[in-house]
């Protein structure tokens, strides 16, 4: 991460998502940056999804297919409107908002995900739940908040790390909602065979990353195992067209990750990264080179230029 937001987050964002937390991306680069998202387009609001609960959502744009982007474990919204490139990738603008110069993108922030602020802090913009969440549940919110926020559908899902599977896992449910997927360096089903017998430590890791968070009641916990169990019990993808996106830098090293348990992650992530992208015929498999886990903040531009590949490809159907 870099200088200013690195300072912000570093020391508590070690693991926050599927993979262990955002690396140093080396040099110096460009300072992140906060894109005030409210200028283009809707500002961002809190919207009742039921049951006394409320969950923030931000759409901006217009057009067709609805870009939904979903975050990585224990992250807000906020990545989506950050940016950390360093030459020669350019100046690009952050992806919520380069998706949304050619059509309608929406994210929103999930209960208890933590927020790129000084000092960072639990999201207050969606209403708190305690206790682990099954993968299921995740869904339900997703639709409920689409359905009553009145996001027009069919719905091009974006997910990074964990937001790879609870993609995967609508688009399984609600296939005649989705025209495309594009996987950001997501942590999909394939990772608990490629771990084998470290998989369970890997996703106690997982629930425990060291933040100064871990403690706190409403802090994101999901079922992961559970979710990889409905995804590989859940039938095939929608025929939709799909792109994966593949870091090639070494994840970062969280505090409560052994250094074999990181080994053994870096050795299997790239055979996880290729079983996604055997899901569906013809996926291209873009590898950021040189990028971290976060490949939506080194590499925004491409991300943005997958993200309107699969929508171009859906707009043939």
């Amino acid at each position: 991460m870099p200088g200013r937001l690195a300072a912000a987050v570093a020391a508590v964002l070690l693991v926050a998502a599927a993979g262990p937390g955002a690396g140093d991306p080396g040099g110096s680069g460009d300072p992140g940056r906060q894109v005030e998202i409210g200028g283009s387009g809707d500002p961002g609001r809190q919207v009742e999804i039921g049951g006394g609960r409320s969950l923030y959502l931000h759409c901006a744009g217009s057009g067709s297919p609805t870009v939904v982007l979903l975050a990585g474990l224990h992250e807000s919204s906020d990545p989506w409107s950050l940016t950390d490139t360093t030459p020669p990738v350019p100046r690009s603008p952050a992806v919520l908002p380069g998706v949304a110069a050619f059509t309608r993108v929406c994210t929103y922030d999930r209960p208890g995900t933590i927020r790129y602020t000084q000092p960072p802090t639990l999201t207050t913009r969606s209403t708190p739940v305690s206790g682990t969440r099954p993968l299921t549940a995740m869904v339900e919110d997703l639709e409920r908040l689409l359905s009553a926020g009145h996001v027009p559908g069919p719905y091009l899902l974006v997910g990074h790390s964990f937001g790879g599977m609870l993609a995967l896992r609508y688009a399984q449910t609600h296939p005649e909602q989705v025209r495309g997927l594009v996987l950001v360096d997501a942590l999909g089903p394939g990772l608990r065979p490629a771990m084998g017998a470290r998989w369970a430590e890997y996703v106690e890791a997982l629930r425990h990353p060291g933040t100064p968070f871990d403690a706190d009641p409403d802090f994101e916990q999901v079922d992961i195992n559970g979710g990889v169990t409905a995804i590989d019990g859940g039938g095939p993808l929608p025929a939709v067209p799909v792109a994966v996106l593949s870091k090639t830098a070494p994840f970062a090293a969280p505090p409560t990750m052994s250094r074999e348990l990181l080994a053994e992650l870096e050795r299997a992530w790239p055979k996880a990264q290729q079983a996604l992208v055997g899901l569906r015929p013809q996926t291209p498999h873009l590898l950021a080179t040189g990028s971290d886990h976060y490949v939506q903040l080194h590499d925004p531009d491409l991300t943005i230029a997958a993200i309107r590949l699969v929508a171009d490809r859906a707009g043939t159907r």
